[in-house]
């Protein structure tokens, strides 16, 4: 049963990351348009995040983000081995995606990115990006909307990739991936560490704002 959640964990962030990279490389053929080039992204980014997490929730919880398997783990819902476990596969199950997306289009496996993100605008994009998702998701479980979570899910990413500056990576273990694909949905090494930070501070005010939230509609009842 562990081998399975943790399979599906690596599974569903090897096909993330391998989406998100290979619809921008593909992007990149199609269109030198950038508006056009992040449509793609967006759309192919949304779709599969809904496909990923309606198959597989019931297997793992389709988490395929540290952040909200250590939310999870706060909340005293999977051990600490478990936690370990799939966040060591989401890591590896991300660059993996990102080796095989690298393939597709004839690049080698593995080439850090040149892609340089940097500056607060983008951090506070970070921030406000994996909140929203956190917030999303634990708002939606406190309400019995499990079924909905797909759906939520791939609307505010898919939105958030337009809305803010930095994209909407709002997952340590995506953003760690996509700084070896030097194409379009790359992040030059250097700028991880400070995105990753960023959306932990995102992480941990996406649960205090979902926690206040469910909180006072207990107290009202």
């Amino acid at each position: 049963m562990k081998i399975r959640k943790v399979g599906a964990e690596f599974l569903g962030s090897a096909v993330l990351v391998m989406t998100v990279i290979g619809s921008g490389k593909m992007a990149q053929n199609l269109s030198t348009d950038t508006a056009v080039q992040l449509l793609i992204n967006s759309i192919a980014t949304a779709a599969i995040l809904y496909l990923l997490i309606t198959l597989l929730a019931d297997i793992s919880g389709a988490h395929f983000n540290p952040l909200v398997t250590l939310i999870v783990a706060y909340k005293r819902e999977i051990s600490l081995g478990q936690t370990l476990q799939f966040i060591f596969a989401q890591f590896l199950g991300a660059l993996t995606g990102a080796g095989l997306a690298n393939l597709l289009f004839d690049l080698p496996v593995f080439t850090a990115s040149t892609n340089v993100r940097s500056g607060n605008h983008l951090l506070l994009s970070e921030i406000i990006a994996t909140a929203g998702l956190i917030f999303t998701i634990f708002i939606a479980i406190d309400q019995k909307r499990e079924k909905k979570i797909p759906a939520l899910v791939a609307c505010w990413i898919g939105a958030a990739i337009f809305f803010t500056s930095s994209t909407s990576f709002a997952n340590p273990a995506v953003t760690f991936a996509r700084g070896w694909s030097d194409t379009f949905a790359g992040i030059a090494p250097e700028s991880i560490a400070p995105f990753i930070a960023a959306q932990l501070i995102g992480a941990v005010l996406g649960l205090v704002l979902s926690q206040s939230l469910s909180s006072k509609g207990k107290k009202k009842k």
